[in-house]
């Protein structure tokens, strides 16, 4: 049974990506990487809000001074609320300079968890839970209800 399942998903998988290449208007959509585009390019000025600035100083004060870095998360959270629910490289950047860490150790982060988007998504952004044991109890039936319901794509088959 599992075995069955896993062949479903990894033919899911390669269908999903052969379409994402088709429809994406460059590669660096489909596999969600970086390359320099008109905004999202690491030479744009970015900086967070005098709103967010205050909150920023808040969240670094519940660290030691000496384990800035863990404030990473939180701060890479409030960049994207900042900029419309989405990273530039440059709001990445920007949260390295604060957490004073190298820009690599803040991309590692962003590409490691599905909370960040590296892309822009809409105002609607639903994630359905893909691993074995979700689609074991059925995550597949309730992603395919969601897009059916929705209406906004149609699974090839």
């Amino acid at each position: 049974m599992l075995t069955g399942l896993a062949a479903q998903r990894l033919h899911d998988i390669r269908q999903a990506f052969r379409i994402s290449l088709q429809g994406s208007r460059s590669l660096s959509t489909a596999l969600n990487y970086h390359l320099d585009s008109p905004d999202n390019n690491p030479d744009l000025p970015w900086e967070f809000s005098d709103a967010n600035k205050e909150k920023v100083k808040e969240i670094l004060s519940h660290y030691p001074s000496n384990s800035k870095q863990s404030a990473v998360i939180p701060l890479l959270d409030l960049a994207q609320r900042q900029h419309g629910g989405w990273l530039p490289v440059s709001a990445m950047n920007v949260v390295a300079k604060v957490i004073e860490v190298a820009p690599i150790r803040v991309y590692e982060v962003v590409t490691f968890y599905s909370m960040f988007n590296r892309t822009k998504v809409g105002k609607y952004h639903l994630l359905v839970c893909g691993t074995t044991p979700c689609t074991i109890r059925g995550s597949r039936e309730i992603e395919d209800a969601l897009l059916k319901h929705l209406g906004v794509c149609c699974k090839p088959v």
